[in-house]
């Protein structure tokens, strides 16, 4: 970061807590992320290719002797928690203070003893965007509590983990890890989940500007965050398929035995949990073939496997759209997407039915796509993002 956002924020935190000059400040920057490939296959254990990139929740923070966590966060208010009250709470779930309760609770568990804190935040990666603001600012807190309790000592991958569990436990979102481990690792990682307890991540060497494209996410005027339940329905229906054949996740499951059973799971669990779950193997597929692509250089490759995958989610998967909504936001703009990309791919972007779509534009096209997205939903809703090959860090200033 450089020095003049690096005051900016600095007097940011004066303003809320006083003159800082005889405190120890630490800066924290944590990017957001984007999905690349693999749309719901995390949470089945099975792989994704995923980027952090360059949106980021950026802060301050500095212990304090009130044993208080607080956070202030431009545009989200002031939160306080007690840094010895760190049981998860059902009436805070989808709350920022239970993901600042959660973290905590994870240095807890390993040791390590939660000390009060103040914190001023600020974040360009928007809530409910489809680029996981809750990932970043989980991953914006871990690397904080890292330095000031743990003395930097729990790895990247670690943290994912850790932030994976706050979301889902006092968060209340069933999350895969995908979301977590690209903002912690940074860069483009192919990722392996069918073992839960390890992340498993390999670094990809491309780059997609110096192969003429660029990835943009475009905002379609829909909140997912208010649509958890719909997001929870697709592991929830996944799952119930894997469990009619005694087990947990549909990585553990081959797809000769579903499509065996087709008929007697429509019966049994209706029509589109089958079709979920035959997305799930379909896009595995697809996952694997745009990672040899992208290993290759073969972007034409990539971009029609791009395109099979779109399908796949808008079809098979079904979360572009809500069942029973009259307001079709993200189908809108994955439609006009569609007629302004006749060289690129679009698709839907991570959980889905809000958020963003993500497109991969031709570099000689990108302004006209902007200029084209933004005149149908609002100035501002697609921008072009970069790789962060760093992912969640911190430093002492």
């Amino acid at each position: 970061m450089d020095a003049v956002k690096i005051d900016k924020l600095r007097r940011t935190f004066e303003n809320m807590y006083g003159n800082a000059q005889d405190r120890r400040l630490l800066l924290v920057l944590s990017p957001g992320r984007t999905e690349i490939a693999g749309n719901h296959t995390d949470h089945e254990g099975g792989c994704v290719i995923a980027g952090a990139v360059d949106r980021y929740v950026e802060g301050i923070f500095s212990a304090n002797d009130a044993g208080v966590m607080v956070v202030q966060s431009e545009g989200y208010g002031l939160v306080e928690v007690d840094a010895t009250d760190l049981d998860a709470r059902p009436e805070e779930h989808g709350t920022t203070a239970s993901l600042v309760r959660g973290m905590a609770a994870q240095f807890a568990d390993r040791g390590y003893a939660p000390r009060g804190f103040d914190a001023a935040l600020r974040s360009d990666v928007l809530g409910g965007s489809g680029l996981s603001s809750s990932a970043a600012f989980e991953l914006e807190l871990g690397q904080a509590m890292n330095q000031l309790w743990a003395q930097g000592k729990i790895p990247a991958h670690e943290l994912a983990l850790m932030a994976q569990r706050a979301e889902r436990q006092w968060f209340g979102k069933p999350c895969g890890l995908m979301d977590q481990a690209s903002v912690a690792l940074g860069g483009i990682q192919y990722m392996d989940f069918f073992d839960p307890r390890e992340l498993k991540a390999t670094r990809l060497d491309f780059d997609f500007a110096a192969n003429g494209y660029a990835i943009c996410l475009v905002a379609v005027g829909a909140d997912h965050a208010a649509l958890i339940g719909d997001y929870a329905a697709v592991p929830g229906e996944m799952q119930a398929v894997a469990r009619a054949f005694g087990k947990e996740r549909l990585a553990e499951l081959g797809e000769e035995s579903v499509i065996e059973r087709v008929g007697a799971l429509r019966t049994t669990h209706g029509d589109r949990p089958v079709l979920r779950t035959l997305h799930y193997y379909k896009e595995q597929r697809l996952v694997k073939e745009r990672m040899d692509a992208l290993c290759k250089g073969d972007m034409q490759a990539f971009l029609a496997l791009t395109r099979m995958s779109g399908a796949s989610s808008a079809m098979y998967l079904q979360n572009v759209s809500v069942a029973g909504a009259s307001e079709q936001p993200a189908m809108v703009a994955l439609a006009l997407a569609d007629e302004l990309l006749p060289e690129g791919a679009c698709r839907i972007h991570g959980g889905g039915f809000g958020g963003t779509i993500q497109a991969f534009v031709p570099a000689d096209k990108i302004d006209a796509f902007v200029a084209g997205m933004d005149a149908a939903l609002g100035k501002g809703s697609c921008i072009v993002c970069n790789i962060d090959h760093e992912g969640a860090r911190a430093q002492w200033l």
